[in-house]
């Protein structure tokens, strides 16, 4: 059983350990409180069978009727177990109940899992940023994603 906690900066720690384990150009303390600042959604994904064990967590807000996931990351040990689907359908209901009628997302273009759990979850392609995100060997580009939230 998982549940949702909101993110607080007293967590940055083990959400930073988490970021690091599974991305080659994690995001940073700073980037994360910034968004706690600034009030975004940020949410922690428990496992409540195991003293609440950090899962994953997502960074979304919502404005002018769209949705925007700016991070979404499951920790290593408990990938390929349906959480980032789960997330997803828990960051719907948020969008929904905020008003937003259009969820958007950028995905490296190499991240051919994160683009195939995305399309599972009714994202479609729309556009492409070009060398939006850091990579080895200079910049990598960003499939940009889009979800319609209503009927």
């Amino acid at each position: 059983m998982y549940h949702y906690i909101s993110m607080i900066p007293s967590h940055l720690t083990e959400v930073l350990k988490t970021e690091r384990s599974a991305y080659s150009h994690p995001w940073t303390e700073g980037n994360f409180r910034n968004c706690i600042a600034s009030g975004y959604d940020c949410k922690l994904m428990l496992q409540a069978q195991d003293s609440n064990r950090l899962c994953g967590y997502f960074v979304m807000y919502v404005a002018v009727g769209e949705a925007h996931l700016l991070n979404l990351c499951v920790a290593p040990e408990f990938q390929k177990r349906g959480l980032a689907h789960q997330m997803l359908t828990e960051m719907n209901g948020i969008a929904l109940n905020q008003g937003a009628e259009t969820f958007f997302l950028e995905v490296r273009e190499s991240n051919v899992r994160a683009i195939e759990i995305y399309s599972c979850a009714g994202f479609n392609e729309v556009g492409l940023r070009k060398n939006y995100y850091p990579a080895a060997q200079g910049r990598e580009h960003a499939i940009i994603m889009a979800k319609s939230l209503v009927e």
